[in-house]
């Protein structure tokens, strides 16, 4: 009797990558509902055959005092993207970019595939959603039309893969998008997860081959997650996310993970009518139209990765009609506005229960770090009070349950960013070092109280002032 391979079919979800024995409706890993989908596999006598498995061959070891070699880099001749990068492209290096629909993800590659090509090189675009008149018609809107770069509108992996072996050896390959890819080598639709890892391991093994660098571009989940399985993000070098929102246009580039270059850089770019420009000084645009004579308007001079840029921050605090109270924040995270607004209540004696509180971070910036915690506190007691804060101050420092203000990292960064924008003090914890040493004015906060209690008393001067006149 003659063995065969089996066909074996396996239940895997299309979000995060689990794999179980049966269908159901909500993957018991990442909790989505309806991702699981069945896919075919092989099992049994002759599925090594199928796999086309070779015999292994010894690899050479090396010692691990060697001499440590920089890799050469293609740069892009787009400032910020290469800063992200770490100093450009290495060759054989695959980066996954992911980004919300319409952030302009492919605007971004085109104008770099424009700059590559204008420099000599070869590059190709492989566009797996639109049709390459679709492409032409962008590049032409943003003046690129001139360019060398070489389009195709292709889906199968194998052609990708012979057409990148064609002629000279490519510098730069863009694939929009990763989830459109498909491979004969597996037996599922496109976008699923066994296509999507099949899809990436085949453009990884062209890159590794030809030495181009590879950028394939991923959708991303409600979440802000990129779609398909979390493997393909650590088969890759380097993964780049593109973020911003639709109502302003301010982009910014982050680096998640990356093989050859830091993780703490950003590039900020602004979308204008003619494409995606470099932003160098985020920080001016930032704060460009800010009124400083305004209640409710606190400075807070951050970190994005080792870039600091300055923000403004704005608060509302109305009475309430509402039996509980509204609390609305963007730009910011819902749960540190509560925390930061319970600390205000327990610890310095504000009383905002009955009050309606808006908070948000002008310019569509999304602050993340705890340092910013006493620019918010700042600007929600001028906003109750009514009086305005300084024009020329900065403020940065975390808040803790207790009360306390504790120092925040890189304070020196930040100080000089604000000494160059114009600002003259900065309201901020004690601080040791090279931090203390910078041209502004050091105005010190331990406990949130005191913050509020200069608040406040600038309040009832302003109050008296106003009478006596």
């Amino acid at each position: 009797m003659s063995l065969a391979a089996k066909s074996r079919n396996a239940f895997v979800c299309q979000a995060c990558g689990a794999v179980s024995k049966r269908w159901q409706g909500k993957c018991e890993s990442c909790g989505g509902w309806n991702t699981i989908v069945e896919e075919t596999g092989f099992s049994g006598v002759g599925a090594a055959s199928m796999r086309r498995s070779a015999p292994g061959r010894p690899v050479a070891l090396e010692s691990l005092a060697g001499e440590g070699v920089s890799p050469p880099r293609i740069e892009s001749g787009i400032g910020e993207l290469d800063r992200v990068a770490g100093g450009g492209f290495v060759p054989g290096s695959v980066i996954l970019l992911g980004g919300e629909p319409g952030v302009g993800k492919s605007t971004l590659l085109i104008e770099a595939c424009a700059a590559m090509a204008r420099r000599g090189r070869r590059v190709i675009y492989v566009s797996g959603e639109e049709a390459v008149a679709q492409v032409r018609l962008r590049a032409r809107r943003l003046g690129l039309a001139d360019a060398a770069v070489e389009l195709a509108a292709e889906t199968c992996v194998e052609n990708v893969a012979a057409t990148l072996r064609e002629g000279a050896p490519p510098a730069f390959v863009v694939v929009d998008s990763i989830q459109t890819m498909w491979t004969d080598a597996v037996e599922s639709a496109p976008g699923s997860v066994a296509q999507v890892r099949a899809a990436a391991q085949a453009l990884i093994a062209c890159a590794k081959a030809g030495g181009a660098a590879i950028v394939l571009v991923g959708h991303v989940t409600k979440d802000g997650q990129i779609a398909g399985p979390r493997v393909v993000e650590h088969m890759v070098d380097a993964v780049l996310s593109f973020e911003g929102d639709a109502a302003h246009r301010f982009r910014l580039l982050r680096a998640s993970k990356n093989r050859f270059g830091p993780t703490d850089e950003i590039g900020v770019f602004e979308m204008t009518g003619r494409g995606l420009a470099e932003v160098l000084n985020p920080s001016s645009l930032f704060l460009a139209g800010r009124d400083s004579g305004a209640p409710g308007a606190a400075v807070f001079a951050g970190m994005e990765g080792a870039r600091p840029v300055l923000v403004e921050f704005q608060a509302l605090v109305a009475p309430s009609t509402l039996g509980t109270p509204r609390r609305a924040v963007v730009g910011w995270d819902g749960a540190r506005l509560a925390m930061v607004l319970a600390v205000l209540e327990a610890r310095a004696g504000l009383r905002l229960g009955g009050h309606d509180v808006y908070l948000s971070v002008a310019g569509g910036l999304r602050v993340s770090e705890p340092a910013a915690d006493l620019a918010a506190a700042a600007a929600l007691v001028s906003a109750l009070t009514g009086s305005p804060l300084p024009a020329d101050a900065v403020h940065f420092g975390e808040i803790g349950l207790s009360g306390a203000v504790r120092p925040a990292i890189h304070a020196g960064a930040r100080m000089r960013e604000a000494a160059k924008l114009g600002f003259a003090r900065a309201v901020a914890p004690p601080m040791e070092g090279e931090a203390a040493e910078t041209p502004l004015r050091h105005v010190t906060v331990t406990q949130v109280a005191e913050i509020v209690a200069e608040i406040a008393g600038t309040s009832v001067r302003d109050d008296e002032a106003a009478r006596d006149g």
